[in-house]
């Protein structure tokens, strides 16, 4: 499967992680978006349930068990190259989960990783929409509904 100029879009999932009033972000380590900072997480695979995905991607990037809590929102993420083709499509799920224990630490395709206030999130260089994303989490986590699709984010 190439990630790279694929025949179809990929489906990842992410994980938005609190503790209190701060948010775990990783800081890519790949293309597409090397070097900026999102919630963990990355592709399904063949016969994984989402949920599985999801803890296997956070455990693999930064050793934390999470449980899955809920959907916070889908996205569609497509990028194009300087000619204009799809250089990256990815259908995106992005999940409340609660990680209560251990401190994260840097492995497999991530930089850094580090529980931020959300006071802070404009001070890193995030990938698109991830400011919302971690926003609609939290709000979401304190009883506030949204539609799961958003073709704007």
């Amino acid at each position: 499967m190439n990630r790279r100029y694929p025949e179809y879009p990929l489906v990842g999932v992410g994980a938005v992680i609190f503790r209190d009033d701060r948010v775990l972000l990783v800081q890519r380590g790949k293309e597409p978006s090397f070097g900026k900072w999102t919630v963990p997480g990355g592709l399904v695979e063949l016969g994984e349930s989402l949920e599985d995905a999801v803890r296997r991607e956070v455990l693999e990037e930064v050793g934390l068990d999470v449980n899955v809590e809920d959907l916070v929102v889908v996205l569609d993420r497509v990028i194009l190259d300087n000619e204009e083709k799809i250089e990256y499509h990815y259908v995106l799920l992005d999940f409340l989960c609660v990680s209560s224990e251990g401190e994260p630490v840097p492995a497999s395709d991530v930089m850094d990783c580090a529980f931020v206030s959300l006071n802070a999130l404009p001070e890193y260089n995030l990938t698109e929409g991830t400011e919302q994303v971690v926003r609609r989490a939290f709000s979401q986590a304190h009883g506030v509904r949204f539609p799961i699709y958003d073709a704007n984010l």
